[in-house]
This record gives structure tokens, C-alpha cells and sequence, in this order.
């Protein structure tokens, strides 16, 4: 049978002051439909997976938000991550709890925070997807035309095509966040795709995947082969998880095996990683400004998003062109749109300097 693995235990720093530790950026609302990015995924993938077979993966300390907002999801299928060790140990033990279910298993695993705007091609590249990996020993990622030279995003390179199936290769090469010049290349050689950090396998390929390439985190999980779906699986994970290399499946899988192929599609999607990205998907007014749950006063602004989560404030502003002006909690960041990628940064130095309130 057919399930899906929703990740949602990240951060989201980018998107500070809006996302913080307590309550990351896939628990918000932010385009004012009344759903979080979370609750839109499951939405979304709920029209290829049933609920029952759905998994979510996210750190423990956010549980009370995921039973919240997804009550229609199993308790059981609730996976609660001890410690923060990237995509690779999230998506091995993923895999190994629905294997001891179902061997047969074929899984989509997916992050929780992205933008779709096509979500009929969605379901229909998930279902194209599913019956390529259930047919042999592949792993799969869906692949984006790219639009831009964006240096934040992963890059895949096509290879042969898959004699027979339409718009899937074989992968030749990954980059992962390349810099603007080598984005450029990228983008006008026009034999690369953004990785959207969508994949597909079924289950034993997953495995035998991290056997081989990524052993160290195979045999953590491995050991734990018995307990899983079981009275044991809590325990096991409780004394084992932390011990896992942290690690992307990107580097820990897709780079080194010789099985990976793209399927490619166009989605209207954005990984909404950065406040940029934000600005890109939502409605600009006539000078290109974006503002989010904001009564805004502006006089001579361009290209600038302004945001606030404080429904009485209003936002005056002047003169501002290409700006990110966020106003939530106790913080307030204002800075070039095009410096948004050391937002990050900004957030270990604001904890540092004021402490773990502020962020």
C-alpha cells in the first residue's frame, strides 16, 4: 500500500521573528485561509494517501500543536523525534516503522511548510511517481523548472531519459546551493531542476539505500528491527535517535546512489523558506508590496513586504524599497530583502546577545 511521511520538525529560522522555537513556521497561518502550512500539506496530500496511512515526524517538544491542528491523524502515526539530527535519521527510522507494517510499502516523504499552487498536477505527479518506484529498485525526486538563479535551493541534473515514462530521467548529478554565478549556468544550460525535497521509494529501497551508502545511520536503526510498531519502538528511539549523524538525505543518500531519478513537474511551488520567498507567492498591490496581516501606511515604497502579527498595530512606512519588515512577539526585524539569507545568522546573534526569549 501507499503512505506518506510529512516532516515537520524544523525551525524555520529564516522566517524569523515570525517563526520561532516554540512555534515554527509550518504551525502558522500565512496566508490567512485559516490553515497552517502543516494542515494545507495534509490537505493536499490527503487526496493520493488516506489519513490512516499518513505519518508526521516532528520533534516531541511540538506534539500538543500537531494533535491540535491534526486531530484526524492517529496517534499512533505520531513519530516524536528525542533530538533535532536532520532529514536522513528522520526519514531511516520513518521507513523502518512503516516497513515492520507493511513490507510492501510505498512511501512519499515530504516536507511540511511548502507552497502548491497546482495541487491537481500535484496529485497526479504523486501518483505517476508512486507507480515508477513500485515498479523496481528506484528512488525518486521531483524536480522544478527553475525561474530564477536562486542560490538557496538544491539543483538535480538530468540525465538519460526513462525509455517509455514521459518527463522522468535518470539523475546525472545533485548541487546543493550553489553560488549566483553557478546558478546562472545552471539556469541556462537548462538541464537542471530545483529539488523540492519530494521523494518516493518504496520502503526496503529506502533501507537498503542507507545500508549501503549512509551505514552508520543504517545500522542505529537496524538494531531496533523487532521493536518498531511495537511497545518498544518509544524506548528504543528514546536511547538511539541522538546518536544518529546529523544529516540531510541528500547528502546522506540522493548524491551517492546510482538509482535516483527525477520526475519532472510544474507545481507552482516554493519551498516558503525565506521571507523572499514569501513575498514572490503572495499579491503585490500597484508598487509591488506585500503586506501579511497588516494595516499598513506607506508612502514610496517598493518591492517591500510588511508584516505583523499584532492585529491593532498599524505599519507606517516611507521611502523603503526591497525590505522585510516584521513585526511579531517581542522582536522586530527590518532589512534588505536581498540579505535575507543571513537572517540565520541574525538569529544566533539575537540569542546570544538577549537570550533564548527572542527567538
Amino acid at each position: 500500500m501507499r503512505y506518506c511521511v510529512i516532516m515537520c520538525g524544523g525551525v524555520g529560522s529564516r522566517f524569523w521573528p515570525f517563526s520561532r522555537e516554540e512555534k515554527p513556521k509550518q504551525f502558522l497561518d500565512f496566508f490567512g485561509s485559516g490553515r497552517s502550512l502543516l494542515q494545507l500539506t495534509f490537505d493536499r496530500v490527503l487526496h493520493v494517501v488516506p489519513a490512516e496511512r499518513i505519518f508526521l515526524v516532528t520533534n516531541r517538544r511540538y506534539a500538543p500543536m500537531v494533535r491540535e491542528q491534526l486531530p484526524e491523524v492517529p496517534e499512533s502515526n505520531i513519530l516524536l523525534e528525542p533530538a533535532r539530527r536532520n532529514t536522513a535519521p528522520c526519514i531511516c527510522w520513518a521507513a523502518h516503522h512503516i516497513h515492520a507494517i507493511d513490507p510492501e510499502a510505498s512511501i512519499v516523504t515530504l516536507p511540511s511548510d511548502h507552497l502548491v499552487l497546482r495541487e491537481r498536477a500535484f496529485h497526479e505527479a504523486l501518483e505517476r511517481g508512486f507507480d515508477f518506484v513500485e515498479g523496481g529498485d528506484r528512488l525518486l525526486t521531483l524536480g522544478i523548472r527553475p525561474t530564477s538563479p536562486q542560490t538557496g535551493y538544491g539543483y538535480i541534473q538530468q540525465g538519460s531519459p526513462v525509455e517509455g515514462v514521459p518527463d522522468f530521467y535518470k539523475v546525472r548529478s545533485f548541487t546543493e546551493k550553489p553560488n549566483i554565478d553557478l546558478a546562472k549556468v545552471f539556469i541556462e544550460s537548462r538541464e537542471f531542476y530545483w529539488n523540492a525535497g519530494i521523494f518516493l521509494w518504496r520502503a526496503d529501497s529506502i533501507l537498503d539505500a542507507f545500508d549501503r551508502h549512509d551505514p552508520e545511520t543504517g545500522q542505529i536503526f537496524a538494531s531496533g528491527r523487532g521493536c518498531y510498531a511495537t511497545a518498544e519502538e518509544t524506548r528504543f528511539i528514546e536511547e538511539n535517535f541522538a546518536t544518529a549523524p546529523s544529516n540531510s538525505i541528500d547528502y546522506a543518500i540522493m548524491e551517492k546512489a546510482g538509482n535516483v531519478y527525477v520526475e519532472t513537474v510544474d507545481l507552482g511551488w516554493s519551498d516558503l523558506g525565506s521571507w523572499k520567498a514569501l513575498y514572490e507567492a503572495s499579491p503585490h498591490d500597484a508598487h509591488g508590496n506585500v503586506t501579511q496581516g497588516s494595516r499598513v501606511l506607506q508612502h514610496n515604497c517598493t518591492g517591500t513586504i510588511m508584516a505583523t502579527d499584532h492585529p491593532e498595530r498599524i505599519i507606517v512606512a516611507s521611502g523603503l524599497k526591497d525590505y522585510v519588515v516584521a513585526d511579531a512577539g517581542n522582536a522586530l526585524l527590518i532589512c534588505p530583502i536581498e540579505e535575507e539569507q543571513r537572517i540565520r545568522q541574525v538569529v544566533n546573534d539575537v540569542k546570544e546577545r538577549f537570550g533564548s526569549d527572542y527567538v
